[in-house]
């Protein structure tokens, strides 16, 4: 596949996770896609806030019902999606970003940069992750990451060394000073630098910027949702990705071995 319809999904959460899940499961079945994209915090917040109380409370392993409900009607209706949660494994809880295929778990992304910034302090709640994923997906290469990991470069890099052509990023952008102007500039880079396609999916709602988007490997916009809940589709393409590369190939130009030999030194 050259092509692929993806669908954003920017949409308010309540704090009710019962109520959540049924809003998923309805957009899976009224959405027509290759890949369905839903934002951070997909579980819930209270009020667009976080404690670590309501978290663990919510949390939930891979086999409990709000994974399980979901990737059952992936498998229904044929269609693949990512989405978030709070993955409890043991005593830990990970903010997480799982991709599904046609009801087959592919990946499993755990936030590797938590936000301990602006007044917020995710470390206090999430365990931090440690692994890079990319994952094959109808002819593309995925790269996983979550919201406040769009500030680091060096993940995205290391994701496009390793095949990824297209980024998928659910978020929770909160508003503050500069916030969409970061939120634009943040995702168009990570896009263009690696020559690759970003999907940034944000929450809606009064905490929130939403703005959800796909940019383009040449860094330009190519859809943007607004501030109203709403749901968008667009297709996408991989040779976008390839001619881009030909005009522009920075991955090649890179010198990685300079890269490498500084990074020793850190």
């Amino acid at each position: 596949m050259t092509e692929m319809k993806v669908a954003l999904c920017q949409i308010a959460i309540s704090s009710d996770k019962k109520e959540n899940l049924k809003k998923i499961l309805k957009i899976l079945e009224e959405i027509e896609a290759d890949l369905i994209i839903f934002p951070e915090y997909l579980m819930g917040t209270i009020n667009g806030q976080l404690t670590r109380d309501y978290v663990y409370s919510n949390s939930e392993t891979l086999e409990e019902e709000f994974t399980s409900s979901i990737i059952d009607k992936s498998q229904e209706v044929g269609v693949s999606l990512v989405f978030t949660i709070f993955l409890r494994e043991g005593d830990r809880v990970y903010n997480a970003s799982l991709l599904v295929e046609q009801g087959v778990l592919r990946a499993v992304y755990r936030k590797i940069h938590l936000l301990d910034a602006l007044g917020y302090k995710e470390s206090s709640i999430f365990t931090s992750g440690d692994e890079i994923v990319v994952c094959d997906l109808k002819g593309f290469k995925v790269g996983l990451a979550i919201c406040f990991d769009l500030r680091f470069p060096e993940i995205f890099r290391l994701m496009a060394y390793r095949g990824a052509n297209l980024f998928i990023v659910p978020s929770a952008w909160y508003k503050g000073p500069y916030k969409i102007h970061q939120w634009y500039s943040l995702t168009s880079c990570r896009a263009h630098e690696n020559t690759a396609w970003l999907i940034a999916v944000d929450q809606i709602g009064e905490k929130f910027i939403g703005h959800s988007l796909i940019a383009s490997p040449m860094g330009h916009i190519h859809l943007d949702l607004g501030v109203h809940e709403k749901i968008s589709t667009a297709e996408i393409s991989i040779d976008e990705v390839k001619n881009t590369r030909r005009t522009i190939p920075v991955l090649k130009l890179a010198k990685r071995t300079l890269y490498k030999h500084y990074y020793r030194e850190l």
